[in-house]
């Protein structure tokens, strides 16, 4: 697995290779990570990215003559499906996806599909939490699992608005427990670089939210009243660039809060 923690073009696994787009930021990291799956005549191509023609066409260029049998997305944030539209017209390739508002074809994706390209067998299981809609991408081949911004590459994921931390502590539970039992090799983002302990990279998540929602539960005691009170006090060490995101995940804290 040559250049197995970059985060640069060319990167991956042996069935799985990295295209960087140029998008970084504090929330995208070093940029969203563009997957092409499969060495055969065919691949499936992974969260085109942002509506970016630059980083398409290089894309386009990596493929050569393969053809793309489809496109999959992780979810639908715009950083990683609104290039969708136009890739899928400079390959002439269906975009599917959980959210029928990002499908391109009449095909769609869900939890336990299985998909196979040229031998290549890539298993789709339901990650909710992030967003609605995120899927995870398990290839056997190479023990790797593509996590979209369900697990990034450094730092942990927001809950977004259309999110709910319920879901995702479900959804971290089921990916320790598959890591585990599939015996996982390699974590693939959709932001930073690959993670190379599978079981120990998601026990951190798990243990990082917890310590969150016990420092929230303190911050209340200690007379927090709303959410940008909540954020000062428990994200004081984190750059303030992240604080608006930092108050998406609190607020989907409190939600779940509410429900225990």
């Amino acid at each position: 697995m040559s250049g197995l923690f970059l985060p640069i073009d060319g990167s991956g696994t042996a069935s799985a290779t990295n295209v960087l787009a140029p998008n970084a930021s504090p929330m995208t990291l070093d940029g969203t990570n563009t997957w092409v799956l499969g060495q055969g005549e065919s691949v499936l191509v992974v969260d085109p990215g942002p509506d970016d023609e630059g980083h398409l066409r290089r894309v386009v260029e990596l493929l050569g003559e393969r053809r793309v049998a489809a496109i999959l997305l992780t979810h639908g944030h715009q950083d990683h499906s609104g290039g969708a539209a136009m890739f899928a017209d400079l390959v002439d390739a269906p975009v599917r996806a959980l959210d029928p508002r990002h499908r391109l074809g009449e095909e769609g994706l869900s939890d336990g599909d299985v998909l196979t390209v040229d031998g290549l067998e890539v298993r789709v299981l339901g990650t909710p939490g992030h967003s609605f809609d995120s899927l995870c991408f398990w290839l056997p081949a190479d023990r790797a699992l593509l996590t979209g911004d369900t697990i990034l590459g450094r730092g942990t994921t927001v809950i977004a608005s259309d999110g709910d931390l319920g879901d995702y502590l479900r959804s971290l539970d089921l990916l320790r427990a598959t890591a585990e039992l599939a015996e996982a090799e390699a974590l693939l983002p959709g932001h930073g670089p690959i993670l190379p302990d599978p079981v120990g990279t998601l026990e951190e998540y798990i243990a990082h939210r917890r310590t969150r929602l016990e420092q929230i539960r303190q911050a209340i005691r200690a007379g927090a009243k709303d959410v940008p009170q909540i954020v000062e006090m428990v994200y004081a060490d984190v750059d303030r660039s992240l604080w608006p995101a930092a108050e998406m995940s609190v607020a989907a804290q409190l939600n779940y809060l509410k429900t225990l």
